[in-house]
């Protein structure tokens, strides 16, 4: 009985309890919790070197930075020093060869990466002496060899190369030097000429101007003692010569004078890259930083964010749209809404960002949005506070920045005092719909009709045209009419003609074929045989060690991707006899589905375009006849992506002319195959396809 009272009373207490609390409010978020970060110790060098260390002996590890804070460098008609000179540095010192190097820092179990302007280390606290000394060797000694020089000049240059046809590498590359302009050391472009301009000596200048210490701060946290630590930095970096690095101007980046479209036409291209920028002048002590941050993260900041809904989930435009805003102490930055996207919706994606972004301007966000976007930055705050890399930084910034000491104690709380107002201040003073520069890369004769069209507010956005390196260019002439009597028939004709005669292609019942690339200094070979039986295999090797083959015999087949074996399915089958054939165009000719889509230029060549499927386009050249180029669109990890294979010089085996130049670019990668040896009706067996 007494139990049952004394429960009976205690569900009454919890009912009246209960009806006391409003459930259909939120309730209020509490106070922001104290950060309390760690004083950094310091002490400075004669030589100008600041330098910071918070002990942390949790664990028995170290975390060394060295960041020179100079102002950005412009590199002018030798663009690409720079990249050089980050490339050549942490390879060993004039003491220490570089193996030897690489071969001591491996077997301690730590990591020393060296740049143009930086140095960093970490390993277990009882290994940082001589971390902290090889470290220092290799960044104020550096081995500088004509050698290595010369192989990360063709390294840097490869890659050059690779983004010639990569659309998003000339769409970045336009982006910036629009945005900064060319004479700007973030629009400034990096070629295979400004590379070539660069020698060894310019290197070595280089880096005697730019690594000194006017401007540097090392920051070392860990399990170490104050006192030891500056015995030995002191002992290692006195050395480091007492130096300021030039100084010079370069010109201030300026925004559009009105809403404007620049367009660069990229004919392999199967998607538009969509990016709306402006300039921006934010730093880090601005008192409305927070706010723009919270602004940026509410328009393009994530899945959650206003962009990704409207162009993702609500359209189906991409597969995903973003935003960026930056903040730097010496020069105006770039704040961009950008997306990639359908060929055919580019012209109603740029309506919908730049609508996105005008609607952010003219009207409050909702309090849920400021709420969960406040709730993403305190989160990322917090959980970052658990790595030591971080707490270097918001100790580099307090001093580099010109900012509050408790700049990083009172970081949420200034985060929850951000108001819906002050959101939109910041969307207002720091994102532009007057003065947007919608740079827009993609393939012309399918988007830039539509382009052209595009209205916003009721005023027509002009277009402007520039070529891949953000040079003002004349509109792109796809107006090219084909002559009276061509048809797609009479170019496959011509095509055969031109390589030896459609009677003696006939005559080929198999050929091989081997060819040779470099890939990242190391050898690629490629084997390849074919009959006219359905008979196919494809050898990619790499330092002559087999890392993809494809073999079809008939109607089965197999691939073999680093070590495992995978049988065909029915359309790889069906997609690899089309490839089988020593010469598709017999097949195109005897299919006589094969459809003239117009002539598009082919770098300064005119070429016919052939449609051969909805995924595969063939290009010969108006003069000659012979084939320039092919490319296919593949799916890889549910995006689109356009693989082009060039053709170039032409040489007769066997009184048949082949390509001993395969140029196959697919996204950023970019291979240059050279035909070694090439055996018409010899040199294929039964047994290549088994």
């Amino acid at each position: 009985m007494k139990k049952y009272i004394v429960f009976s009373l205690l569900s009454l207490f919890i009912t009246a309890s209960y009806a006391q609390i409003d459930r259909s409010t939120q309730p209020k978020p509490g106070p922001a919790p104290e950060i309390n970060l760690q004083e950094p110790a310091r002490f400075e060098l004669n030589n100008g070197l600041k330098v910071m260390v918070v002990e942390n002996h949790k664990l028995p590890r170290v975390s060394i930075q060295l960041t020179i804070d100079n102002p950005p460098i412009l590199q002018g008609d030798k663009a690409g020093v720079s990249d050089l000179t980050s490339s050549l540095l942490g390879k060993g010192s004039k003491s220490i060869p570089k193996d030897d190097f690489y071969e001591e820092v491996d077997f301690l179990g730590a990591s020393i990466t060296i740049g143009d302007q930086s140095a960093s280390a970490s390993c277990l606290s009882k290994y940082f002496p001589r971390i902290l000394e090889l470290m220092t060797d290799a960044a104020l000694n550096p081995n500088f060899t004509q050698e290595e020089f010369n192989k990360e000049k063709d390294r840097i240059i490869t890659g050059l190369k690779s983004e010639e046809k990569d659309v998003s590498a000339i769409a970045t590359r336009v982006q910036l030097a629009l945005a900064y302009g060319k004479n700007h050391p973030f629009g400034e472009i990096t070629s295979e000429e400004t590379v070539n301009n660069v020698t060894l000596l310019d290197v070595e200048q280089y880096y005697r101007s730019y690594f000194v210490p006017a401007n540097a701060y090392l920051v070392i946290i860990g399990d170490v003692d104050f006192e030891n630590v500056k015995e030995l930095v002191t002992t290692n970096f006195t050395p480091w010569s007492k130096a300021v690095p030039p100084s010079f101007s370069y010109s201030k980046p300026m925004d559009a004078q009105y809403n404007q479209i620049n367009f660069v036409d990229v004919p392999n291209s199967v998607q538009s890259e969509v990016a709306v920028q402006n300039i921006t002048e934010l730093k880090m002590k601005d008192e409305d930083y927070l706010n723009a941050l919270l602004a940026n993260r509410i328009l393009g900041g994530g899945s959650q964010a206003r962009l990704f809904k409207n162009l993702r989930e609500d359209k189906g435009y991409t597969y995903g749209s973003y935003s960026g805003i930056r903040d730097n102490k010496y020069s105006p930055m770039r704040f961009n809404a950008y997306a990639q996207v359908r060929n055919m919706v580019t012209d109603s994606s740029v309506v919908q960002i730049l609508s996105e972004l005008d609607r952010i301007v003219k009207e409050p966000v909702t309090e849920e949005e400021l709420i969960n976007a406040k709730a993403k930055y305190s989160g990322s705050f917090v959980m970052a506070l658990e790595k030591p890399e971080t707490i270097a930084n918001y100790a580099l910034n307090i001093e580099t920045e010109d900012l509050p000491k408790d700049f990083y104690k009172t970081y949420l709380e200034r985060i929850d005092a951000v108001t819906v107002a002050d959101v939109q201040k910041a969307a207002q003073k720091y994102f532009s719909t007057t003065n947007a520069r919608i740079v827009v890369t993609g393939k012309g004769s399918e988007v830039l009709e539509n382009l052209e069209k595009v209205t916003f507010n009721n005023k027509k956005v002009p277009v402007l045209f520039y070529d891949k390196y953000a040079t003002k260019t004349e509109k792109p002439d796809y107006s090219s009419a084909i002559p009276e009597g061509i048809t797609a028939e009479a170019i496959l004709e011509k095509y055969m003609e031109a390589i030896g005669g459609k009677e003696k292609l006939e005559g080929v019942d198999s050929y091989a074929m081997l060819a040779e690339a470099e890939m990242q200094g190391m050898k690629l070979e490629l084997e390849m045989k074919k009959t006219s039986k359905d008979q196919f295999m494809q050898d990619i090797k790499v330092m002559g060690n087999s890392m993809q083959k494809q073999v079809l015999d008939g109607d089965s087949g197999y691939m073999v991707a680093q070590g495992q074996r995978k049988d065909l399915s029915d359309e790889e089958i069906e997609r690899i006899k089309e490839e089988s054939a020593a010469f598709p165009e017999l097949n195109y000719l005897a299919a006589g589905n094969i459809t003239l889509e117009g002539i598009e230029p082919i770098g300064d060549k005119k070429a016919y375009k052939l449609k051969i499927t909805d995924k595969k386009s063939s290009f010969y050249d108006v003069e000659t006849g012979l084939k320039l180029q092919e490319i296919s669109i593949e799916e890889v990890q549910g995006q689109q992506m356009s693989n082009t294979v060039e053709f170039d010089d032409y040489k007769e085996v066997s009184g048949i002319k082949f390509p001993f130049k395969l140029s196959q670019t697919m996204g950023p990668q970019n291979f240059e195959f050279v035909v070694k040896e090439i055996k018409v009706n010899a040199g294929v067996t039964a047994s290549d396809f088994e």
